[in-house]
């Protein structure tokens, strides 16, 4: 038992290569273990530390699979987007140039023709995207802007850092209470 005006603040324990346990109104009370407890405490840490490293970068292998997996299904809906839009569109494109070609032949108007050169650019367009070579060559100049023009891709300010996130969660927060 302590005597008045301890605290619990006066207690300080210590894990070092050798443990030891000091209370700091007894200074004459120390206890010290030796070597045959703390080597099979330094092994066991040693044994966790490798654990929670191999377990961390399981972890860290699963996420990079999942976004990657989440990355090709997105890009297999939109190349199936732009096939479908493709077979949609074909057939508009198909009945506008009929219909503009029976009216500028019937009407003698080679006007009515003008409407089809900027509907032919969307249909190649979008045949280009579903069934084309458009997005192999949007990933080479994705991957030369990368490699050339990396300064493009930095976000404003920099890339966030712990500090920057704790600033503004403390800003915003009604809850916190400066220590």
């Amino acid at each position: 038992r302590l005597g008045e005006g301890a605290r619990a603040r006066d207690f300080r324990f210590r894990i070092d290569s050798k443990v030891s346990v000091e209370v700091g109104l007894a200074p004459f009370l120390q206890v010290k273990m030796g070597f045959f407890l703390s080597r099979p405490m330094d092994e066991n840490m040693k044994k966790q530390q490798e654990f929670m490293l191999m377990n961390s970068r399981l972890q860290l292998e699963r996420q990079i699979l999942m976004q990657n997996q989440m990355r090709e299904r997105q890009m297999a809906m939109q190349i199936a987007w732009s096939r479908e839009f493709f077979k949609y569109f074909g057939t508009f494109f198909s009945i506008a140039v009929l219909g503009c070609t029976a009216g500028a032949v019937k009407k003698k108007k080679p006007g009515l023709f003008i409407p089809i050169i900027p509907l032919s650019f969307i249909f190649v367009y979008q045949y280009d995207m579903g069934y084309g070579t458009l997005l192999q060559r949007m990933k080479g100049e994705a991957e030369k802007i990368i490699e050339m023009e990396s300064t493009l891709l930095e976000p404003p300010h920099g890339v966030p850092t712990f500090e920057s996130i704790e600033k503004a969660r403390r800003a915003q927060s009604k809850f916190f209470i400066e220590k």
